[in-house]
């Protein structure tokens, strides 16, 4: 897929001397929440505060870093196990494990939405009573494996599903290594923008922000771009859930060209 010829990176996410050897890029996981609507399907996505480390101003999807403890095998776990997510992922099981509590840690710390009920065949359907251990979680007090533990709830890895994987450019100084899951939202559960992270959070049909980015009023990294391009091909989120995926690792590349900081995606795109 060849990225839009006014796609560039703002300066400051360029390093003017780069690293003399590629930061090692650290595991993340983001996920896209879909919702149906009368006018097709609409994806949670949330504008990074301006000014952060990582993508600041940029409008995203909820996710983030792994944390160590998600690697925790105490987990009550429900769907395929972390042999099939690592199959999909192209990585060692205990990574895979890490990856899909990191994608439902994540997605509740940042957007309050839980992929997890009190049994393997429900979710819970309001996630008010979880609050406080919401900011446990983001403050590093709980872990997602002590956290369901304590509230008996058990994750719901089925309802998720593998999408991509994408590595930040080696000439940045921040790198991560995400994959990208998909997933539906939970009815009665409600997603917000309460994370010190996020200025705004909506949901969006896939076109219409990507019309946005087109008419500068939202900035979309090439992954995000890229996301939302599949996504728009797909009529409803029961079509996008048996979407089928090859997922390959994608590292794309930064170059200086026009004046600006492009990324290519393959050779023959340069």
């Amino acid at each position: 897929m060849r990225l839009p010829e006014d796609m560039t990176l703002p300066e400051e996410f360029v390093p003017e001397v780069p690293p003399e050897t590629p930061v090692p890029p650290r595991d993340a996981a983001t996920v896209m929440l879909l919702r149906d609507t009368a006018s097709g399907p609409e994806v949670f996505l949330q504008r990074r505060v301006e000014g952060m480390p990582f993508a600041g101003g940029m409008t995203v999807f909820p996710g983030g870093g792994v944390d160590r403890r998600d690697a925790d095998t105490s987990v009550d776990w429900s769907g395929p196990a972390p042999s099939w997510w690592a199959e999909r992922f192209g990585c060692m099981p205990e990574t895979a494990r890490a990856l899909v509590c990191a994608a439902v840690r994540e997605t509740f710390e940042e957007s309050g939405v839980l992929l997890a009920g009190p049994d393997a065949n429900t979710v819970v359907s309001e996630t008010s009573a979880y609050s406080a251990a919401r900011d446990a979680l983001v403050s590093r007090e709980l872990s997602l494996a002590g956290f369901l533990a304590e509230a008996g709830l058990v994750l719901r890895a089925d309802l998720l599903r593998p999408w991509g994987n994408w590595v930040t450019p080696e000439v940045e100084p921040r790198r991560y290594d995400t994959r990208f899951f998909l997933a539906a939202m939970p009815s009665g559960q409600r997603a917000d923008a309460v994370t010190t992270e996020v200025a705004h959070a909506y949901w969006q049909r896939p076109a219409e922000v990507l019309e946005d980015r087109q008419q500068g009023r939202c900035g979309l990294l090439p992954p995000t771009w890229v996301t939302l391009t599949e996504l728009a091909a797909c009529d409803t989120v029961p079509d996008a859930l048996v979407t089928e995926r090859r997922i390959g690792r994608v590292v794309p590349r930064v170059v200086r060209r026009d004046g600006a900081w492009r990324v290519v995606l393959a050779e023959e795109d340069e």
